[in-house]
């Protein structure tokens, strides 16, 4: 049995959803890998489980496998402290973690074995390791996951129809324009220290400028009076045209997401959400990373 931890925002369900797919493709003849989606049984963020929602994707979710009692005990020894790979070592079965991150002793503390890997890091051997249960801790931020079965992949993660009015305008604005997405990712990245330099910002702006003098600039971001604010610094007032895309917040965010992903060029954060704007462009000519977490 193999089992992938599931959690936080759209971006990290989708990744870690892509390693899964990953992992089951190059193993045919492996039994289907499990989603353990307790995180959200637990824990109140972003928009909550959103696989379904967003990309129709019937995803193989540890809490459907099990009779609802049973699932209801492993949540109760989840919100005392005690993670689904912890409850399952407690019961007596063989078990194992892959670890990408220590953030695992915060998420899923497990006083088992745990074999723990550099973050980001592109590792296909490790869906193969032998054993009763491996469990896996990752976000699997690596491009490789995906475009080992791009084809395949790129059919599965299919957005719906844009059928809002302002987000049709927008995406015919950029279809017909010489599109560049900015993504600025505030929020909790500030208090954390991961948000991006405003000279980043400036420097790729120049950068795309000197080559593509008529780019048209579409701005992402959760704290979009902020880049109003500081779009000199940012070096958003330098495009001949700069478009600040609003009105995606809550259920809908996923949207920018989706235009994003028909731009010609990105300038991107150090955010999951634009990184996986950038895996599903089929438009990209160009783009600046500004390495994800």
């Amino acid at each position: 049995m193999r089992i992938q931890y599931l959690n936080g925002g759209l971006a990290n369900q989708v990744f870690q959803y892509i390693f899964v797919r990953f992992a089951e493709l190059t193993n045919p003849q492996e039994e289907p890998w499990l989603i353990d989606d307790s995180f959200f049984f637990v824990n109140h963020v972003h928009n909550g489980y959103e696989l379904e929602n967003v990309f129709h994707i019937n995803a193989n979710l540890l809490s459907r496998n099990f009779e609802p009692d049973v699932w209801a005990e492993f949540i109760k020894n989840k919100k005392n402290g005690i993670s689904i790979p912890q409850s399952f070592k407690n019961l007596g079965f063989d078990i194992r973690m892959i670890a990408e991150f220590d953030n695992y002793k915060e998420h899923n503390p497990f006083d088992g074995v745990v074999n723990r890997l550099p973050g980001n890091e592109f590792y296909p051997e490790i869906t193969g390791i032998p054993g009763t249960i491996i469990y896996y801790h990752g976000y699997w931020l690596n491009l490789n996951w995906f475009f080992s079965f791009k084809d395949i992949l790129s059919k599965e993660l299919c957005f719906p129809p844009v059928v809002e009015e302002q987000n049709l305008e927008y995406a015919h604005q950029i279809l017909s324009e010489d599109s560049v997405a900015v993504h600025l990712r505030r929020g909790d990245y500030v208090s954390l220290g991961w948000s991006s330099r405003n000279e980043y910002y400036l420097e790729k702006t120049k950068e795309v400028l000197a080559t593509r003098p008529d780019a048209v600039f579409f701005i992402f971001s959760d704290d979009m009076e902020w880049c109003r604010q500081h779009a000199h610094e940012l070096g958003l007032d330098l495009p001949k045209r700069t478009v600040y895309v609003t009105g995606n917040t809550l259920d809908k965010s996923y949207i920018d997401l989706q235009l994003m992903s028909i731009c010609r060029g990105m300038i991107l954060s150090k955010s999951a959400f634009c990184y996986l704007a950038l895996v599903l462009n089929r438009r990209l000519e160009y783009y600046f990373l500004d390495s994800p977490r």
